[in-house]
């Protein structure tokens, strides 16, 4: 059975960094691209990074430079390294395939605040 598990969200101040994962199980990650995505309470829910089946990445205009995108296949995990965070990055973290998504996880919380 194909799962998405988010992992490592956390409460952290403005300007503090953390790293997401999102381990698969049931399906080989680089075979597919890989989305990142957000969502605050009150909010739709939003696109924030994608890798391609290739590599290539692309981002929201909201966090580029801040967050990285990144895939282990050997750990068959997609990160999402997230730096200079501002309090309205705060959300629940989601990722999903981007292509052909499937069933939404619970996601991981990542609280910003003072």
């Amino acid at each position: 059975q194909v799962q998405l598990v988010e992992s490592g969200g956390d409460s952290v101040q403005p300007g503090g960094s953390l790293r997401l994962g999102c381990a698969g199980s049931g399906i080989f990650l680089d075979r597919y691209a890989v989305g990142w995505y957000r969502q605050a309470p009150g909010t739709e829910r939003e696109l924030v990074a994608v890798i391609t089946i290739g590599g290539a990445t692309n981002y929201a205009d909201s966090v580029k430079g801040r967050f990285t995108i990144s895939r282990d296949s050997a750990e068959n995990t997609v990160w999402l390294q997230m730096s200079s965070l501002r309090p309205k990055d705060t959300a629940v973290y989601y990722c999903n395939l981007y292509s052909y998504p499937g069933k939404w996880g619970q996601g991981t919380q990542v609280t910003v605040s003072s």
